[in-house]
């Protein structure tokens, strides 16, 4: 049996797959065995009338190693 556990993260990026990629790459530098990464929320940063950068909120489930 495996046990899974998730963490919440929120992360900014240019676009939204920027941001999704940063969650991940920054949880990776102290997790291992990550497997998926679930976004539950997409915000747009709007200055001057303009879309300047796009936030998420995520889950990040990883595989704890006995």
């Amino acid at each position: 049996m495996s046990v899974v556990k998730v963490i919440e993260v929120i992360s900014e990026g240019n676009s939204i797959e920027a941001a999704i990629k940063s969650a991940l790459d920054e949880a990776a530098k102290t997790l291992e065995h990550i497997k998926q990464v679930n976004v539950d929320h997409i915000e747009a940063i709007v200055e001057n009338n303009k879309i300047t950068k796009f936030r998420v909120h995520a889950k990040i489930s990883f595989v704890v190693q006995h």
